[in-house]
């Protein structure tokens, strides 16, 4: 059974932040619509939605891997 834990970004140096975000930006899949933006607009466009709780950087200790997850799946990850 995974155990997630929220990683609170407040608590992250902006390098390692940064790095993560630029990471996930960049990762196949990853898809921001059909105009193509640079990794420096994606990774504000992710930032933004960081800041505004819309996001939550999660990690399963389990699998040792993090993800960025929307905020109402990650609080249903929490409560399991």
């Amino acid at each position: 059974m995974a155990q997630f834990i929220e990683v609170p970004t407040s608590q992250l140096a902006q390098q390692t932040l940064r790095a993560l975000l630029e990471e996930f930006a960049s990762r196949d899949g990853t898809d921001y619509g059909a105009k193509e933006l640079t990794l420096d607009e994606k990774v504000g466009r992710l930032r933004e939605q960081l800041d505004a709780s819309r996001i939550m950087l999660m990690y399963d200790s389990d699998s040792e891997q993090w993800d960025l997850v929307e905020h109402d799946s990650a609080q249903a990850l929490l409560s399991e």
